[in-house]
């Protein structure tokens, strides 16, 4: 019987990006002609359970957004979406089931089926 040693947890103070999730960002940005780039991490209202995810492609942070220097890339998160994200889990699936971004949250208690939006 083997058993797989649990994924350790994301200190609650950051985001973690997956080598793979930041390849495929480094892909987008030079498909984009991106020299100097950081990766956009919000929420907004919205979607299906209150809370819809943001992913965006920004030449660098606002004032008051957290930057977390990750496999390669940096990544802003501003404050008053830090509180829904921290601990969060950023991966890319390319898998049967689905080609994406795919956010493991801590803090939502519930999701949509899309995976795309959540509540907390």
């Amino acid at each position: 019987m083997t058993t797989t040693a649990p994924r350790p947890a994301v200190p609650i103070n950051t985001i973690q990006v997956t080598e793979k999730a930041a390849s495929k960002v480094r892909q987008f940005a030079v498909r984009d002609g991106r020299d100097h780039f950081g990766l956009k991490v919000a929420v907004q209202g919205g979607g299906c359970s209150g809370l819809k995810y943001v992913l965006e492609l920004v030449d660098g942070p606002q004032d008051a957004d957290k930057v977390i220097a990750q496999n390669g890339i940096e990544v802003y998160v501003p404050k008053r979406a830090f509180v829904f994200l921290a601990g969060t889990v950023l991966d890319f699936s390319d898998g049967l089931n689905g080609r994406g971004f795919e956010f493991r949250n801590p803090n939502a208690k519930r999701t949509c089926g899309c995976g795309d939006s959540f509540s907390v």
